[in-house]
């Protein structure tokens, strides 16, 4: 596959883009930004509110906010509920929601070749 593949290919969400989680009591925010500005637009269609809800629903996820920040270009997602009451009422080991950003950066996209960011070739398959 070359740099200028535009084959699309279905990728995790950590082949495009990388992500930021933090904690405001029971909400977590994640922030995702594109290795390539230029793949903003084709994620912007799939990473719905709809479906990061979905991808958080295991943990009690009642609400997903997107804001889109094209300029820069980013998302952050504000998902309620999410924290088990958030670092000072859980005991769940990651009360700060650190780890949570990978549930969505493991969520599966469509995007053209040239925008995977991969060690191992096979995964653009």
């Amino acid at each position: 596959m070359t740099q200028a593949d535009d084959t699309l290919v279905s990728v995790p969400l950590h082949s495009v883009a990388h992500g930021r989680a933090g904690d405001k009591g029971n909400r977590l925010n994640v922030s995702v930004m594109p290795y390539d500005p230029a793949a903003y637009a084709v994620l912007a269609e799939q990473l719905t509110e709809k479906r990061v809800l979905e991808l958080y629903a295991h943990r009690g996820a009642t609400g997903v906010k997107r804001y889109a920040l094209p300029l820069l270009p980013a998302f952050n997602f504000v998902i309620e509920d999410v924290l088990e009451g958030g670092v000072n009422g859980s005991l769940n080991v990651d009360g700060h929601g650190k780890s949570n950003s990978f549930i969505l950066l493991g969520m599966q996209v469509r995007v053209p070749g040239k925008f995977v960011r991969a060690v191992n070739p096979a995964i653009r398959t």
